[in-house]
């Protein structure tokens, strides 16, 4: 195992960032999923294998919806100022209708876009929760989900 001075200093800046951003992408799935949930009930069936072009369109999904996230995330947390941002899910209006009008707005916005994002990247709402569910519990799954995260991230090229 490499100790943190190595990792550290071998990295260049852009493999740095770029690992930044898919831990980041990742680790929102879960807040997007809460957002795009449209009455999706779990079952106790077995979860249906995710092949590789389901993993594709998720990881499209998660990186391009990211900047939107942060953005209405950047947004809400101004209009709301110093207090503690609510969690947001988009079929749920009391955690919208808990924020001010503006931020209301912003919130609702961001659910619509996220909604055609995931659309646009061949995925339904409902493929794209359960296999955010299954991310949760499949290290597998989570590494593939990553490493293609990576791979997309690299072909893109610096922004």
């Amino acid at each position: 195992m490499k100790n943190f001075s190595d990792f550290f200093f071998r990295i260049s800046w852009q493999r740095l960032l770029s690992q930044t951003l898919s831990y980041s992408a990742i680790a929102t799935t879960s807040l997007v999923a809460s957002a795009l949930v449209l009455s999706s009930k779990a079952n106790a069936q077995t979860p249906s294998p995710v092949n590789n072009n389901e993993i594709n369109s998720y990881a499209q999904a998660v990186l391009a919806m990211e900047p939107a996230r942060q953005q209405a995330f950047d947004e809400i947390k101004k209009i709301i100022g110093g207090r503690e941002i609510p969690k947001i899910v988009c079929n749920d209006s009391q955690s919208i209708s808990t924020l001010p009008k503006k931020a209301q707005d912003i919130a609702v916005n961001y659910c619509t876009r996220s909604l055609k994002i995931v659309q646009d990247n061949g995925l339904s709402i409902d493929r794209f929760n359960k296999i955010t569910l299954e991310l949760q519990n499949d290290n597998n799954l989570k590494t593939q989900v990553y490493n293609r995260l990576i791979d997309i991230q690299k072909t893109a090229g610096p922004r």
